[in-house]
């Protein structure tokens, strides 16, 4: 849409430069000059179509206009350019077309070449030296206009470059945000997985050991299967390894923590300040440690943030077992608060988590004041 309207606006600057000029050679023929025909189209052309190059030569297109009318002024009879408008207009356009240059110094010699370019006119038509002064003082204040709209329209174009680079820059944060959320998710998982191996080799050698001495078939299907689990655990560790950064604890084979130990985390952020309702609805299914680990998270989250946002607060937390899956409600009655924008990073790891799973989850200021974050997973998950 931007780009239509640049070319039609385009396309509107080239017809009224073509008028411009259409007009001063009318009126320049129309003044009865001394001279030949052919050079006063030639030198109204040469005054007026330069600015339909102003764009691509903001400096010398405006220059070459002066240039001009300094021509045609030294080539008219005496007191002949002073009847005529088209020259002075041009003479306005140098003006302000040399004040929009961005270089300052640039900007103030084309000052000094349409004043230059003044003096001439003046000098061939006989003015009074009033006439010079009134002349200058218009064209000076021409030039003041296209300097101050040239620093707007810089100011402009700078806003417009910081906007650019900072929606650049989040969204950068934003996709590292992602890619680090998914990094710690996978060692979560990973966390998990190993757990489970290991606890599935334990119990594997504890059923090899219960064997009657005759079960030598099952003994080596058994040790076959701890033998696989116990390399299943070094490469395992080996990957976790690579996943973690320098600055990562080591790997521990330890159970992640899950909603069971809500009054935990609870008791941690009311000790930080805030109290916290917490209802669970339903009857708890069995749920995958993935799933459970997921569920925490959220919950661990959406408190952090209501800690963060809305200090001295109360905070509720909801958590409903119904239609097969686990529905949380994180909600604060903080007053005043400016917008979370989404939360941050923190929503971004909460709906990667989500959508592992198949879930939903939305986030946003409540009725009445405070923050609301809502989220659903499924109990089975998704495949």
């Amino acid at each position: 849409m931007q780009g239509v309207l640049d070319r039609i606006r385009h396309r509107v600057y080239e017809a009224v430069v073509l008028t411009f000029a259409v007009a001063s050679v009318v009126e320049a023929l129309a003044a009865h000059h001394v001279h030949a025909r052919w050079l006063v189209v030639l030198l109204a052309l040469g005054w007026t179509l330069p600015f339909a190059v102003r764009r691509r030569y903001p400096l010398w297109a405006p220059v070459v206009a002066c240039v001009f009318l300094s021509a045609f002024a030294l080539t008219s009879p005496e007191r002949s350019i002073t009847s005529l408008t088209m020259p002075f207009v041009a003479a306005l356009a140098a003006a302000v077309s040399l004040g929009l240059l961005a270089d300052r110094r640039l900007a103030i010699a084309g000052w000094a070449a349409v004043i230059a370019t003044a003096a001439v006119i003046d000098s061939q038509s006989g003015s009074a030296y009033s006439d010079f002064f009134w002349t200058t003082l218009i064209l000076t204040l021409a030039w003041f206009f296209g300097a101050a709209l040239g620093s707007r329209t810089e100011q402009a174009r700078e806003l417009s470059r910081r906007v650019e680079a900072a929606e650049r820059d989040r969204a950068t944060a934003a996709e590292r945000a992602t890619a680090e959320e998914r990094a710690r998710i996978a060692r979560e998982l990973h966390d998990v997985v190993a757990h489970s191996v290991s606890v599935m080799v334990v119990q594997t050698s504890g059923v090899r050991r219960l064997l009657k001495e005759e079960q030598h078939r099952e003994r080596e299907a058994l040790m076959s299967v701890e033998q696989i689990g116990r390399q299943a655990l070094t490469e395992m560790r080996r990957m976790l390894g690579v996943m973690r950064s320098g600055g990562d604890p080591p790997a521990a084979l330890t159970p992640q923590p899950g909603l069971q130990h809500l009054d935990r985390l609870i008791a941690q952020v009311e000790e930080a300040g805030m109290p916290v309702t917490l209802r669970v609805e339903g009857d708890r299914p069995e749920l995958s440690p993935g799933i459970d680990l997921s569920a925490y998270r959220i919950v661990q989250e959406g408190l952090t943030n209501a800690l963060k946002h809305a200090k001295g607060a109360h905070a509720e937390v909801l958590v409903r077992y119904i239609d097969s899956s686990v529905q949380l409600e994180i909600a604060d009655d903080g007053q005043g608060v400016p917008s979370r924008d989404g939360m941050g990073h923190g929503l971004v790891g909460m709906r990667e988590r989500v959508a592992l799973y198949g879930g939903t989850i939305e986030a946003g200021p409540r009725d009445g004041g405070g923050f609301l974050l809502r989220a659903r997973l499924p109990v089975e998950g998704r495949a």
